[in-house]
C-alpha cells in the first residue's frame, strides 16, 4: 500500500514537473507575451504545486469510503415487503449518482437486505429486488450499469438483530459500497 501511495505521489510530481516545463518552454519561445523571470517563476511554480496538492488532497478525501458514507449517503431504506424507492431514497441515490459521475473509475456493489420475517429464500429474492431497484435508478440517472454490481443478503446480515419494528426498519435496506479495488486507483 505504501508503495502504491509513493508511486502515485512520484507520478503526480512528474506530471506537474512536465506541465511546468512545457509552460516554460512555450512562454520562452512564443514570441509575444511575457516570459517568466527566475524571480517570479519560482513563486508561480510553488503556487501551482501547492494548488495542485490541495486539489489532489481534497479530491482524494472526497473519493474516500468515509466521505461517501458520511457526506453522500451509502444506504436507502424500504418499507415492509417493498422494493420501491421513497422520495428520501431517491435523494440519496441522486447524490450517489453525482459522486459516481465525479469518480468515473469507481465501481460499487449494492447489497440488498431484508428484515428477519419470512423465509430465507423469500428474503433473498426481496433483497435482490431491492438491490436491483437501487441499481436501476442509478442507471436511469446516467451511471453506467457495468459499474454497479448487486448482491442479496436477505436477512443474513442485520444491522440490528432485535425483533422489533425499529430494528426491522433499519434492516430493510439497500447499501451501496464503493469497491476497494477501484478506490485504490483514485488515491
Amino acid at each position: 500500500m505504501r508503495l502504491k501511495v509513493f508511486s502515485v505521489v512520484v507520478m503526480a510530481g512528474l506530471i506537474v514537473t512536465a506541465c511546468e516545463t512545457a509552460i516554460e518552454e512555450n512562454a520562452s519561445t512564443a514570441g509575444s507575451g511575457t516570459v517568466a523571470t527566475p524571480e517570479t517563476s519560482g513563486e508561480s511554480k510553488s503556487a501551482m504545486v501547492t494548488s495542485s496538492r490541495i486539489a489532489h488532497d481534497s479530491n482524494k478525501r472526497q473519493a474516500s469510503v468515509e466521505h461517501f458514507q458520511s457526506q453522500v449517503g451509502d444506504r436507502v431504506f424500504f418499507g415492509f415487503d417493498r422494493f420501491d424507492l421513497s422520495p428520501e431514497a431517491r435523494d440519496v441515490l441522486e447524490r450517489q449518482s453525482e459522486w459516481l459521475k465525479r469518480f468515473p473509475i469507481i465501481t460499487i456493489t449494492v447489497a440488498g437486505h431484508s428484515d428477519e420475517r419470512g423465509t430465507r429464500e423469500y428474503n433473498l429474492a426481496l433483497g435482490e429486488r431491492r438491490a436491483n431497484s437501487v441499481k436501476n435508478y442509478l442507471v436511469a440517472l446516467g451511471v453506467d450499469s457495468n459499474r454497479i454490481h448487486t448482491v442479496s443478503y436477505g436477512k443474513e446480515k442485520p444491522v440490528d438483530p432485535r425483533s422489533t419494528e425499529a430494528a426491522w426498519s433499519k434492516n430493510r435496506r439497500g447499501v451501496s459500497m464503493p469497491d476497494s479495488a477501484t478506490m485504490s486507483q483514485t488515491n
